[in-house]
């Protein structure tokens, strides 16, 4: 098993390759004057088992091609296996058609990832789970639930936490997190008139007097969890924190919820954190790289995956 990484989050890379106790396998991923991407692997990998960690993150579309030419040079070097790890897929939320004459990006993708010659893909929390089925090859959607549940509970009196889902599309979510830690579900109802704007209508739920845990698979701009969480605290709940997987924390994100009524953002190092991230004093980070780092090794093995979540 050899373990290469593109530009996108050597950190966790690294971080993974400890848990493995593998070094990070050897590859020049470098741009030529015109951005032109150029890859070459520095060391034999005919015959191996080849795991590739790259988030298609922002620069999302640098970070997919530098994705698809790393499998390309793998495959022309006579990899026995190649599995694309992508802690953070990029294009998931367009995964239908919102309207007339749209695409369907996250199908095109999958078929780029494909087509460029990956055998399996490894990915964690898909922002809608048929993505799945978008590609023709094995697929493993792992989830942060677990990791998640084990900061709460470090960290909160269970007795007094209620698990809230900021819009009805992440009730499925938030649902699986209220039954690991054994606490009561409210959600949050939400109106949205144009792309990247939210107006919380109501909340659905006696939040009164509790410690309120926000839970989404993505944030972005940051709007939807900022007014969820003004919604909540103006319907008596005593604090608010979120618990979400991947934090894009695009434009001003950062800044929106360095300043709202949020007691704490905690997210994922599925997206390598920014240094605006990494300085804010209520975002914190917690790390995948165990959980990454694990099914990895049980993928080598031809063990099983699913286990991690039993």
């Amino acid at each position: 098993m050899k373990v290469f990484a593109g530009n996108s989050n050597r950190l966790l890379a690294e971080a993974i390759c400890n848990y493995l106790n593998l070094p990070l396998g050897k590859a020049t991923v470098r741009r030529f004057a015109d951005q032109e991407i150029f890859v070459e692997i520095g060391e034999n990998v005919r015959g191996e088992d080849v795991f590739i960690i790259q988030s298609t993150s922002f620069p999302t579309n640098d970070h997919l091609m530098e994705l698809l030419i790393m499998i390309d040079a793998v495959r022309r070097s006579s990899a026995r296996r190649i599995t694309a790890v992508l802690p953070y897929f990029g294009y998931a939320r367009q995964d239908r058609k919102p309207g007339p004459r749209t695409p369907i990006s996250a199908k095109l993708v999958s078929n780029l990832i494909t087509e460029a010659g990956a055998d399996r893909v490894l990915t964690l929390d898909l922002h809608a789970g048929q993505i799945q089925g978008f590609f023709d090859i094995p697929t493993d959607n792992l989830y942060a639930i677990p990791i998640l549940a084990r900061d709460v509970k470090e960290n909160y009196d269970l007795k007094n936490v209620m698990v809230v889902s900021p819009d009805v599309g992440g009730v499925v979510r938030a649902r699986a997190l209220a039954k690991r830690l054994d606490c009561l579900l409210a959600i949050v109802d939400k109106r949205r008139d144009r792309p990247g704007e939210s107006e919380v209508m109501n909340v659905i739920g006696d939040v009164k007097g509790k410690d309120c845990l926000l839970i989404d698979d993505i944030v972005d701009s940051g709007g939807t969890l900022c007014n969820a969480a003004e919604a909540l605290l103006k319907n008596g709940a005593t604090s608010v924190t979120a618990y979400i997987t991947h934090g894009v924390l695009s434009g001003g994100a950062v800044a929106r919820v360095t300043s709202s009524m949020l007691k704490e953002l905690v997210i994922t190092d599925s997206i390598q954190p920014t240094t605006a991230v990494q300085s804010a004093h209520n975002i914190r980070v917690i790390s995948t790289a165990g959980l990454l780092g694990e099914a990895i090794s049980r993928t080598s093995q031809e063990e099983s995956v699913s286990s991690l979540f039993d």
